[in-house]
């Protein structure tokens, strides 16, 4: 099947780049064999956005590639070395598309101005590292953060052709020979119903306004409930500055005629909605066969009579289209003026909407397994926090018990009544699920404090040895000391009912003290044996 030239709706399926993994790396070198956490933060994934590119007419780019997704975050890597970001996909769309939300129908923005970005799909944020982890109490994390996901969802684009003025009218009714008459735009013209497919544009320039001018495809009645192509096509006329009514007046159909007609669409379009406030020009076609003229002039005071400017026009004579265009040029200048002006050109992000609520909730349900209760725990900061954890890790679960702590959420259960034991469960339909452990305080003492790292109260081997080699050094000079001090303690007194406990030794065989002590009394020693 040939791809259409003209695609105006298309569903895609966008997705977001997942974020890297943050690394768990300690430093190691020589003679540092535990230097401190090195481990770097995982990239950010990639996210979907797109772009008004005023060279485009149609999203027939989307027709078969429906599918698409940004570029995933690279892990984390030792000595303090961060993942490579995603790469963004950007996609371009013509002005005046309309993204909503395939699901729920909620708009997710109107891209008008050209060079408009709108981030469809974020990319996951990507992990911490253990470095970033680090701090006084928890000096070296053995654990990291995971990636998030990225965003993925279908969003629907619909162009609404950008136009000043949209011509409406049955089919066959001339509007692709009128919109060829005043520009340079070249539809496709033929003398048989639904002859123009796709809305044609074409630029009519009057003194010093230009406009644009949207051909329309030919509405019958029930078009709003989707008869014919209108239903398909009404959405084009929307962001008309006017509509202009050409009408046929020598149809041959039976039972139409130039009001009739003019009723019957205006049925159609008051059916679609947001079109009252449009003011409207009639333009009465064809009037160069000349039962057509007499029909346009015998219509004309009742048209007018309702108010309308009417124009009898012909596309083969040119008779009247200098006074259509001219009269459309000053419906679009007034039109122009009342409207604000318009807003800078700005690049738009649209997050998940945050609320100025709580940052967590929690509601009592029923466990269908126990028949006990459970307890559903919700909230952006608690969900995020259990798809960033490693369950593999001891550790990262008790980081996790850790924020969930600071945050109240085991305060707020113990006041709603939760009891040692009950599930808790964090999460929607993909819940991780816990049993209920509250800290536990003996005295001023905490038993066992989520999170720290048990392995820095710890000494390594080689400290131990150190350690003990000083003791014992510290041991031997202690009693060198005491024996030191005693025996200054004799000399002093010169008591000879004490005995000398190195009577029998040599002087340089006895322990001596440091310094001038231990000189003194060698002396001493030498003075006895003379005498002797």
């Amino acid at each position: 099947m040939a791809i259409p030239t003209f695609v105006d709706s298309v569903t895609l399926q966008v997705s977001g780049g997942r974020g890297g993994h943050g690394c768990a790396s300690v430093k190691r070198e020589k003679f540092k064999p535990l230097g401190g956490p090195d481990g770097g933060d995982g990239g950010n994934g990639g996210s979907v956005v797109l772009r008004v590119d005023p060279s485009l007419t149609t999203l027939v780019d989307y027709h078969r590639h429906s599918h698409r997704q940004a570029g995933n975050g690279q892990p984390g890597r030792g000595n303090y070395a961060d993942g490579a970001a995603g790469a963004d996909i950007v996609l371009p769309v013509p002005p005046g598309t309309v993204v909503t939300e395939a699901e729920t129908g909620q708009v997710l923005g109107d891209l008008v101005t050209p060079g408009l970005e709108l981030v469809v799909a974020p990319g996951g944020r990507g992990g911490l590292g253990n470095e970033a982890l680090a701090s006084a109490a928890r000096k070296a994390p053995g654990f990291a953060l995971l990636g998030e996901e990225g965003v993925s969802r279908t969003i629907r684009l619909e162009l609404k052709v950008l136009a000043d003025i949209g011509l409406v009218g049955f089919p066959s009714a001339g509007k692709s020979s009128l919109i060829a008459a005043i520009s340079r735009a070249r539809p496709q013209i033929a003398d048989y119903p639904f002859t123009t497919l796709v809305p044609n544009l074409g630029v009519v320039v009057a003194g010093d306004i230009t406009l644009t001018v949207a051909d329309v495809p030919g509405l019958i009645a029930g078009a709003a409930q989707g008869r014919g192509l209108g239903h398909d096509f009404l959405r084009h006329i929307e962001r008309c500055q006017g509509l202009v009514h050409v009408i046929d007046c020598a149809t041959w159909e039976p039972g139409r005629d130039p009001v009739s007609d003019l009723d019957v669409i205006e049925a159609e379009l008051a059916a679609h909605g947001g079109l009252a406030d449009r003011p409207r020009l009639v333009a009465l076609n064809k009037v160069d066969i000349p039962d057509a003229d007499e029909l346009a002039q015998l219509v004309l005071p009742e048209l007018r009579d309702r108010g309308l400017e009417v124009f009898s026009v012909s596309t083969k004579t040119g008779r009247g289209l200098k006074e259509l265009i001219f009269a459309m040029a000053r419906l679009v200048a007034q039109r122009r003026a009342a409207q604000p002006p318009a807003p800078p050109c700005r690049i738009v992000l649209t997050p998940a909407a945050s609320s100025d609520g709580p940052d967590f909730t929690i509601v009592r349900q029923s466990d269908p397994e126990t028949a006990g209760p459970l307890w559903r725990v919700r909230g952006v900061k608690p969900e995020r926090w259990v798809r960033q954890t490693d369950f593999g890790n001891a550790e990262a679960v008790g980081y996790l018990a850790d924020r969930l702590n600071r945050l109240g959420v085991e305060d707020e259960l113990t006041r709603l009544g939760a009891k040692a034991g009950d599930p808790v469960a964090i999460g929607g339909a993909d819940a991780v699920v816990f049993d209920f452990a509250p800290q536990i305080d003996i005295g001023a003492e905490l038993l066992a404090r989520r999170g720290e790292d048990n392995r820095l109260q710890e000494l390594r081997p080689a400290v131990q040895r150190r350690r003990l080699r000083d003791a014992e050094y510290h041991a031997m000079r202690a009693a060198e000391r005491t024996v030191d001090m005693a025996l200054d303690g004799y000399l002093a007194a010169d008591d000879p009912a004490v005995d000398d406990p190195f009577a029998d030794e040599t002087v340089w065989d006895r322990p001596s003290g440091d310094g001038a002590a231990g000189a003194d009394r060698s002396a001493v020693a030498a003075e006895s044996d003379q005498d002797d």
